[in-house]
């Protein structure tokens, strides 16, 4: 990129079509000097050729040329360098055919908890862009959608994947913490999280949330767990023998209680969500608590491009003297 280290100078830019207008205004300038015009009175009926227009417009080129060099041009190229403070994150979220039901809402309209889940969570990754983030969902077993990435974007598509499992396929929540811990314990990061949410029980799968949470406390791995869904009973879609949807109003049982022992356990926290914007509290509330703290440097390099206009200025210089004294030499 360039610029000007003194770019209030190219405001004399400015003077030079005033000069030339004025020198126009004046006339030409003549390329030989007398005394008197009447010897000359026959000749300016003739075509006449104007070499002082050619030396004042060099004069002015060599004026503009001086004002640009003297703005210093320079070639700019900067660099950024953050240092992150290396959080890693694993993402886990359940699928289970419990996540069909319509207890959330999203721009007013009510969603099953799986969307709503997706729409808040692409929020928070929106807000750790310095922290690497996996993703793993999980119903009867868990399924890993995304490893440990700094790229979000690609993230993002995967988040944008995931959808509601087969029912009848129970909820692994041991087993997808374990997973999850299984990730982030081969990585050097300072600090490493797993966010767990579900909205059941755990019937499914070879771990115990008990298990999986002391795994996690030994390899120093905290866990943030999130209940969804409203308390009591929730709306269920179902089709009738006419293909038509209605809703059935079924029972929500969550085990909060091994949620909360395996959270604590590892220096982690339990939260319950009951609908959208409890939810997205809970997801800030994480992101304060786990803080990235990161360092920003910038670098600068400039390279002087001054002489790129003084040389064509002392071009334009020389070559109207050489002409004045020479080709358009004026007689006294």
């Amino acid at each position: 990129m360039i610029s000007f280290l003194y770019p209030q100078l190219l405001f004399l830019l400015l003077v030079v079509p005033i000069l030339a207008w004025l020198r126009g205004k004046n006339g030409r300038s003549g390329a030989i000097q007398y005394s008197s015009v009447e010897i000359f009175k026959e000749m300016g009926q003739v075509r006449r050729r104007a070499p002082g227009r050619w030396m004042n417009a060099l004069r002015l080129l060599a004026l503009s040329a001086f004002i640009i060099a003297l703005a210093r041009p320079q070639l700019g190229n900067e660099h950024t360098e953050i240092q992150s403070s290396g959080i890693d994150i694993m993402l886990a979220v359940d699928v289970s055919g419990s996540m069909e039901a319509m207890d959330f809402k999203l721009e007013g309209k009510p969603v099953n908890r799986v969307e709503a889940v997706k729409d808040v969570v692409s929020k928070f990754i929106k807000e750790r862009p310095n922290d690497r983030i996996g993703l793993i969902a999980f119903a009867g077993k868990p399924y890993l959608m995304s490893p440990l990435t700094h790229d979000h974007d690609w993230l993002q598509l995967r988040l944008n994947e995931v959808d509601i499992a087969e029912r009848n396929q129970g909820t692994a929540i041991g087993s997808a913490t374990v997973s999850a811990v299984k990730r982030l314990s081969k990585q050097k990061a300072k600090s490493k999280i797993l966010v767990i949410l579900t909205d059941g029980m755990n019937n499914a799968g070879t771990a115990s949330p008990e298990i999986a949470g002391e795994t996690a406390q030994s390899l120093g791995i905290k866990i943030y767990s999130i209940g969804a869904g409203t308390r009591g009973e929730a709306p269920f879609p179902s089709r009738d023998i006419w293909g038509r949807t209605r809703y059935v109003m079924s029972k929500v049982d969550i085990d909060e209680t091994t949620l909360t022992r395996m959270s604590e356990m590892t220096g982690g926290k339990y939260f319950r969500a009951t609908d959208t914007d409890s939810l997205e509290e809970i997801y800030d509330n994480i992101n304060q608590l786990e803080k990235t703290e990161r360092k920003v440097r910038h670098f600068s390099n400039y390279q002087e491009l001054f002489h790129w206009a003084l040389l064509p200025g002392l071009f334009f210089l020389g070559l109207e003297i050489i002409l004045a004294a020479t080709r358009y030499r004026k007689m006294p």
